[in-house]
């Protein structure tokens, strides 16, 4: 795979300070580049039997959306509280950070679903495990979750527990997301 390393900026100090951001924004920028993570992103699911993308708001919708017709699947937003019309379910979690809450429309997903989490990064877990939680909730499978960054160094792999996970790129230490 190539090295999409170069195309992520670290932003130091943001959003606050003592975090370092993994700022993919040169990566999207980037046809070449996009296009290559897409399609190793959607690789290891290929095979598998999804009716739908889950995307994290905000960056899980920009991976998301285009590796969800990759797999010729519909995509669903997972959006912070207060965003979404209509009935929605809701989870709180804590996150490196803070805490943040959550919410998917209670009729996104439907009973028996197989559906793959993505977003851009895999730190404490927190929302990936909230985002599992809401899925479950709606009566669906979470087939597995998908991410372009994994912050080995913050275990966040252990919040998720036995699930199939896949990302692209491992950073085992010295900077956060």
């Amino acid at each position: 795979m190539a090295d999409f390393t170069a195309l992520i900026r670290d932003v130091p100090d943001f959003p606050e300070h003592g975090i370092v951001f993994k700022d993919i924004m040169p990566l999207l920028a980037d046809a070449d580049g996009l296009r290559a993570v897409v399609d190793a992103l959607a690789d290891p699911w290929r095979d598998a039997p999804l009716n739908a993308v889950v995307g994290i708001e905000a960056r899980g919708f920009l991976l998301g959306t285009p590796v969800a017709m990759a797999l010729g699947v519909g995509f669903i937003p997972i959006r912070k509280a207060g965003k979404l019309p209509g009935p929605v379910e809701q989870e709180s979690y804590g996150l490196e950070y803070g805490r943040d809450t959550i919410e998917i429309h209670a009729d996104a997903i439907s009973t028996g679903d197989h559906v793959l989490v993505l977003d851009d990064v895999l730190a404490t877990g927190g929302t990936a495990a909230a985002a599992g939680a809401l899925v479950q909730r709606l009566g669906a499978s979470v087939a597995g979750f998908s991410f372009l960054l994994e912050l080995g160094f913050l275990s966040g792999r252990s919040t998720l527990g036995e699930a199939h996970i896949e990302r692209l790129l491992l950073v085992d230490a010295g900077a956060e997301s």
